[in-house]
């Protein structure tokens, strides 16, 4: 048994680890539920989902994988997966999972970054895992549903988590609080991603005239 991940990034970004967590399983839940999966599939994806960013940021950073010496993570999606599967609608099954994504990314951004700092990792690396955790469970989860990636449609998706990751280390590297610096990252990253949802926003694209040099007199 791992020690308690408490003193390392402390009480707030514990809970907000688990928060963060549970939110991805739903959205691998409700994928699962819109293709019309057993329980057991749907348990699969909520799990593989809320852990596979986690996951990979652990494997990269050197620190033990978090799910495999703590048992509570796997059940919490477990039960996610059981509510979606009793209270799931279809009417609001995309609109939830979208939602809910927002505010996976918003968490999970900040989780990921904050326990790369406390295994001292530099800054640039600590918003980098930041970003990783936040979006890798969901490339995971469109895969396995063979749906197009929301990484490769024009939404702010990554976008959203890095802001997330930036300002929370920015401002612990000001010395604000955890709860303040969570409290505020959190927020941003979530309003970004809800702003993308509502309005429609979106990042420029490339356009192929940008690789193209000045035209040459014939």
């Amino acid at each position: 048994m791992i020690p308690d991940p408490t003193p390392l990034i402390g009480p707030t970004l514990v809970f907000l680890d688990f928060v963060g967590m549970a939110v991805f399983a739903a959205t691998g839940a409700l994928a699962g539920a819109r293709l019309r999966q057993d329980l057991v599939t749907i348990i699969f994806f909520a799990a593989v989902t809320g852990v596979g960013g986690g996951t990979l940021r652990d494997l990269l950073i050197g620190a033990p994988v978090f799910w495999v010496h703590d048992w509570r993570y796997v059940a919490v999606a477990t039960a996610v997966a059981v509510v979606v599967w009793f209270v799931g609608g279809k009417g609001w099954r995309m609109t939830a999972l979208l939602w809910l994504d927002a505010a996976g990314l918003a968490a999970y951004g900040v989780i990921g970054a904050a326990k790369a700092m406390a295994y001292g990792v530099p800054p640039l690396i600590c918003i980098v895992m930041g970003a990783l955790t936040a979006c890798f469970g969901g490339v995971v989860r469109d895969l396995l549903a063979g749906q197009p990636s929301i990484l490769l449609q024009r939404e702010i998706t990554v976008t959203a988590a890095l802001v997330a990751a930036s300002t929370f280390v920015g401002l612990r590297m000001l010395d604000l609080t955890t709860f303040g610096a969570a409290t505020m990252a959190v927020t941003l990253g979530f309003g970004i991603r809800a702003g993308a949802l509502h309005f429609g926003w979106s990042l420029p694209a490339f356009s192929p005239g940008q690789a193209e040099g000045p035209e040459t007199p014939s």
